[in-house]
């Protein structure tokens, strides 16, 4: 193996990231199953259920979990930890941004969300006020697997994927639960997810790879 091959096999844990990609994809398919299968205006209104004030102002702030000043801290982090991978973690933004803002207004432009596409909003929880477009996919759900899948790289421990899972699956509930997004948004940004870190690997090793040319 080549030096290249060592240093990144020391550092990241593949087999913790196949296993959180596998959990993330199969949810995924099952959500879009039961979207296509129920509807995604009826499994909508399923998920959207009143849990009460509590779950009002849980969800509320714990989506922010999912907003996309929560990428600050994490390239911190990476600065002071794992300088060596700021190229992988600049890919992860940068093309998770591109895939759901591209999706979002070129692909499927002004795709309603749930206040817009029902047309009995006496059915809908409503906590704060919701957007109208730009449904699919979710970004704080794309934002949120990005890091729990990233974390499932770096972190040894077991308990990252169940753990860094529910985090993860929450923030993606709390979308469906504020009445912005449908089911149907979340699993598509769970799969932008995965889709962006792999990529954002593949380019890791082309940067790893040629700074060993370089180098040698």
């Amino acid at each position: 193996k080549s030096i290249y091959t060592i240093q990144m096999a020391a550092h990241l844990y593949y087999k913790k990231f196949i296993a959180a990609s596998v959990l993330t994809a199969v949810v995924a398919a099952v959500i879009l199953f039961y979207s296509c299968y129920l509807g995604k205006i009826n499994l909508f209104l399923i998920l959207n259920h009143d849990f009460g004030k509590v779950a009002d102002y849980f969800f509320y702030g714990y989506t922010y979990f999912g907003d996309g000043i929560i990428w600050i801290p994490i390239h911190f982090l990476f600065i002071k930890h794992r300088k060596k991978y700021i190229p992988f973690l600049i890919s992860v933004f940068l093309l998770s941004t591109i895939i759901v803002q591209g999706c979002k207004y070129f692909i499927v432009p002004d795709e309603f969300r749930p206040i817009k596409a029902i047309a009995n909003t006496a059915l809908i929880h409503i906590v704060d006020e919701p957007h109208e477009t730009s449904s699919f996919p979710s970004g704080h759900t794309t934002t949120a697997f990005c890091i729990f899948l990233i974390a499932s790289l770096f972190i040894p421990k077991k308990w990252v994927i169940p753990v860094g899972f529910i985090a993860a699956i929450l923030v993606g509930y709390s979308r469906v639960y504020l009445a912005q997004h449908f089911p149907l948004d979340v699993a598509a940004g769970m799969l932008v997810a995965i889709v962006s870190v792999a990529l954002s690997l593949a380019i890791q090793n082309c940067w790893e790879k040629r700074k060993e040319k370089i180098t040698t």
